[in-house]
């Protein structure tokens, strides 16, 4: 597949093979999309009862968590 096929909240990317030690290739359409470069690093979190595993960057989610605890914070002083 070498265009990403898009629905409203996800891209598909096709698929990778798990090599020997585990490792997986990210695409290179993906690596681009999402400004994956060398030495990033990803956070890989796995829904185990249906089978699913994702990764995002790691500064992504920090600053979402950022965002979610600063609005708590806000909500607690009101």
């Amino acid at each position: 597949m070498s265009e990403a096929t898009q629905s409203r909240r996800m891209n598909i990317y096709g698929t990778v093979k798990v090599g020997e030690r585990g490792q997986v290739v990210i695409p290179s359409k993906a690596r681009e999309d999402l400004n994956i470069k060398p030495g990033d690093l990803l956070l890989v979190f796995a829904a185990r009862r249906r089978g699913g595993i994702g990764m995002v960057k790691a500064d992504a989610m920090k600053e979402f968590a950022t965002r979610i605890l600063k609005g708590i914070e806000t909500e607690a002083h009101e």
